[in-house]
């Protein structure tokens, strides 16, 4: 479970704390050190690292060559560099990663909330979530690269709870619903589950 301190200070303040904790359960690790890589879809065995110093080693390893994910909300570590020198070691950083990780989730979740039209109801968010969980583990929504793609902008919808969108008080009561309508427990978000199209993954 995040620190709920961590989150105040760290993660997007477009996304709320719950949200940012569903997100890094779904999508993340535990560990501020973790690293995966894969290549052609298949894991491979790393160390576990027990220093920043190991993490990194391990990242620049496999940057260019194979897909890795590092930190608490396994951030693309390959996403916008060029070249292996170019990674800090603030990937590795809880704060830093956490910031980094949700501000990108944000993106992502308004590329798929974009992709729906954008709905309104109350009722679509868990779906939507869903759907950008698994394009955050992928890298892809429906064709696009969701990393390199452009953020198409505005709010993070239907969170159920007020968000700082700059814009009118229409529109900050528009995105916030009572908050007792969100479900309470990761159990309960988990429970969307079900309406995942398996057909995505080549129906294994």
């Amino acid at each position: 479970m995040l620190d709920a301190t961590l989150i105040q200070q760290c993660a997007d303040p477009s996304l709320k704390p719950a949200i940012v904790e569903h997100f890094v359960t779904a999508a993340g690790a535990n560990d501020p050190l973790a690293v995966t890589v894969k290549s052609g879809g298949r894991l491979i065995l790393v160390p576990k690292a027990t220093t920043p110093d190991e993490a990194m080693a391990t990242v620049r390893q496999y940057v260019g060559q194979a897909v890795v994910r590092v930190g608490l909300t396994q951030f693309p570590a390959g996403v916008g560099v060029k070249d292996a020198s170019d990674l800090k070691p603030d990937l590795v950083d809880a704060c830093e990663n956490l910031r980094k990780g949700t501000a990108m989730f944000a993106k992502v979740l308004r590329i798929v909330a974009k992709w729906y039209g954008n709905p309104k109801g109350d009722d679509v968010f868990p779906q939507i979530f869903e759907d950008a969980a698994y394009a955050w583990k992928t890298g892809e929504f429906e064709g696009v690269s969701v990393f390199q793609a452009e953020d198409p902008g505005g709010s993070v919808v239907n969170q159920r709870e007020p968000i700082d969108t700059g814009g009118t008080d229409a529109a900050a009561e528009e995105a916030s619903p009572p908050t007792e309508a969100y479900p309470q427990n990761e159990k309960q978000v988990g429970s969307a589950e079900m309406r995942i199209d398996l057909s995505r993954i080549g129906g294994k």
